[in-house]
């Protein structure tokens, strides 16, 4: 048996002229109490009806019902069973509800004696949002709310003991006679809600008894004035509590989501990890629809959305080039480095005109317009992600669906706090970064410093070493054979020249890294520079057979805009390069082309030993060799391509490699520009 309806919405369809008011558990347990207290403090016998919502609430206040039975016969206990609670005579009557009934949700007491009459009828309200906020302090049974009246009124008393009545009668049948008796004493016509009433007659019932009956009504019987400042003290200081639940559970829950986001950081500096926490965390605790972390710049035109967070029933905005330079949401948090919130974005041309942008022009508000309604945006909050006026990135929350959602100022607060921890930890993140680069940077110095001293401990003392005993061989033989000394000779010569390119290499490089190299730009045909080179090559290389080169060019290749001279020395060191690694039976191709660019692409390919591919980008490093600087079948000092890159790069083109693997050949390209037909 179960009854659905409240006794506090039948009282008030009985009598609706009484007004309903909330009333916090702290208020409503001082109130019983002080109702209790009368009966004890009285002589009179009066008829007591209490409801508790479980067995467990009544088992704090069966005592004091068993000091007011021994007062009394007429006292009724009704609660939701649990464990042994059960219909019962054996102190006063208890009358066991089911824990369906409406009577579950409330909390009633009625107190009807000869020459007094209080009652509280109420019914809980929906607590889940405050069991959210603040159901980890202990506060929260107190500050939990009920709806309901509680008045001194003897005829509202009488209507509340003919519904609680009756509720007794239908669990228990049997308290028939008992409950005879007490309507006889107290006055109660038990049949009230039986008959029927004509309109007119109810019309002036209400008119004489209830036209001006407030909630709480005075009774000469009753410190109404003490008991109404009371109540007024307990809902005041209760409103107090609970405000501070409140607020510290805002700060906790800001403190946790920092934290969470702080130990994201002091597990990993990576930005990409700890976005991907914080979109999560921050769009479950404000519950939005979606939230989107992603770091951008005020110039960018678009950014990629790689994390979010997704409520349920909501498109997905992953892997989304997201619109920037359109949106005049975004360019308004640039300019402003505020906050932009948009409670519902139906009014946003309004509110673009009035609050965001006096430059919003029509074609901004319809970018925006369609953009909400692909995303089904109804309310908007953009915060940015700033480190000493610099837009590191932003945080957005959406809201999506037909009802607009209006963030609270401390909602709003925690966003921004969480934005300005962001944005210190991308900062850090990028100062890591940059803190590796600098380190990677610092160990090439390192190893070019180690290569340094083993290319000069090399490649200086070998040759000088060889010029030594040649001279001193030359010096202390005056006897010797003709041709021996012809060959001491040339030896001398050819580890001198050897120094001599070694110290020249140096001297090139340094010049070019410093800036300090006098360039002497001129419209050339590349054709010319190639001959150059090749004549340069062989001529170095008389008593050595050179692999087969050939040259690719055409004559009618635009001119290109170079020094001369700088790029004869690139394709020299190059189709050296080529030389020394490819064997004299393989080839070496010069060939040029034109790219849709405005510039020349030149590439020498040979059929030699080939590069390792992932070397393919180290060649270019300094004193760079492949065997190593130390045990080289040919000679090089390891600085020409380091030559070739910085020169290609002071001339505005770009330089790289290409190679299957080892054994496979090889192929440098590199690009010059070209002179267009506005510059002829």
């Amino acid at each position: 048996m179960t009854i659905p309806k409240s006794v506090l919405a039948e009282l008030v369809l009985e009598v609706p002229q009484i007004k309903p008011q909330i009333y916090f558990k702290s208020s409503l347990t001082a109130l019983s109490h002080a109702m209790e207290d009368q009966v004890l403090a009285s002589s009179d016998q009066p008829l007591v009806i209490a409801t508790f919502q479980k067995e467990r609430f009544y088992r704090q206040e069966a005592h004091r019902y068993r000091r007011i039975a021994n007062l009394t016969s007429q006292v009724y206990v009704l609660a939701a069973p649990e464990t042994e609670f059960k219909n019962s005579s054996e102190y006063y009557e208890t009358v066991a509800f089911n824990p369906r009934d409406a009577l579950s949700v409330e909390w009633n007491l009625l107190v009807l004696g000869q020459k007094y009459s209080s009652c509280l009828i109420c019914n809980e309200c929906d607590n889940s949002i405050l069991v959210d906020e603040i159901s980890q302090f202990n506060g929260m049974e107190q500050a939990r709310r009920f709806e309901g009246i509680w008045t001194f009124d003897r005829k509202v008393c009488l209507q509340s003991a003919i519904l609680l009545l009756n509720r007794i009668l239908r669990y228990r049948p049997e308290l028939k006679e008992k409950v005879k008796g007490a309507t006889e004493v107290y006055g109660i016509n038990l049949d009230l809600r039986k008959r029927k009433k004509s309109a007119k007659s109810k019309s002036s019932y209400n008119r004489t008894s209830y036209q001006k009956a407030p909630a709480v009504v005075e009774d000469n019987n009753f410190n109404d004035p003490f008991a109404q400042r009371l109540v007024t003290y307990l809902q005041a200081n209760q409103y107090k509590l609970t405000r501070a639940y409140r607020s510290i559970a805002a700060q906790e829950k800001k403190q946790r989501l920092i934290n969470i986001i702080s130990s994201a950081m002091r597990r990993s500096l990576d930005s990409d990890e700890i976005i991907k926490v914080a979109v999560q965390e921050l769009g479950k605790a404000l519950l939005a629809s979606r939230c989107l972390i992603y770091q951008c710049c005020p110039t960018d035109t678009t950014a990629t959305i790689t994390y979010e967070y997704l409520g349920p029933s909501v498109k997905s905005l992953l892997n989304q080039a997201l619109p920037l330079k359109d949106n005049s949401l975004f360019q308004t948090v640039v300019q402003t480095q505020g906050r932009v919130h948009i409670e519902d974005t139906s009014l946003l041309p309004e509110y673009l005109v009035s609050q965001i942008s006096e430059t919003a022009t029509s074609q901004g508000i319809n970018f925006l317009e369609n953009f909400i309604s692909q995303w089904e945006i109804s309310s908007w909050l953009m915060i940015p992600l700033l480190y000493q006026g610099r837009l590191l990135g932003m945080v957005e929350l959406h809201n999506c669906g037909s009802c607009p959602h209006d963030w609270s100022e401390e909602q709003i607060d925690l966003v921004e706090a969480i934005a300005t921890q962001l944005s210190m930890t991308l900062i850090h993140a990028e100062t890591y970064t940059h803190l590796e680069e600098l380190n990677q940077q610092l160990e090439a110095l390192d190893r070019t410093r180690s290569n340094l001293i083993a290319i000069t401990g090399h490649e200086l003392r070998t040759p000088l070493s060889t010029i030594q005993v040649c001279l001193e061989s030359l010096s202390q033989e005056p006897d010797m054979p003709q041709e021996l000394r012809q060959v001491m000779l040339e030896t001398a010569l050819a580890d001198a020249d050897r120094m001599r390119n070694l110290v020249q290499d140096f001297l090139i490089l340094s010049h070019l890294e410093s800036g300090r190299v006098q360039w002497n730009i001129e419209y050339l045909p590349l054709l010319e520079c190639v001959d150059l080179a090749l004549s340069s090559i062989r001529a170095h290389n008389l008593e050595k057979e050179l692999p087969n080169i050939t040259t690719l060019v055409s004559a009618e290749l635009p001119l290109v805009l170079a020094d001369g001279e700088w790029l004869v020395e690139v394709l020299s060191k190059l189709l050296d390069n080529a030389c020394k690694f490819t064997q004299a039976e393989g080839k070496v191709i010069i060939t040029a082309t034109s790219n849709n660019e405005n510039m020349l692409e030149v590439t020498i390919s040979d059929t030699g030993r080939g590069i390792e591919p992932n070397m393919l980008e180290a060649v270019f490093d300094r004193f760079y060799q492949e065997e190593g600087a130390l045990r080289r079948s040919v000679g090089g000092t390891g600085l020409g391509l380091a030559i070739c890159r910085q020169i290609i790069s002071r001339l505005g083109g770009k330089i790289w490699a290409e190679s299957a693997g080892k054994d496979q050949g090889s192929q440098f390209h590199f690009t010059i520009p070209i002179v267009s037909n506005t510059q002829k």
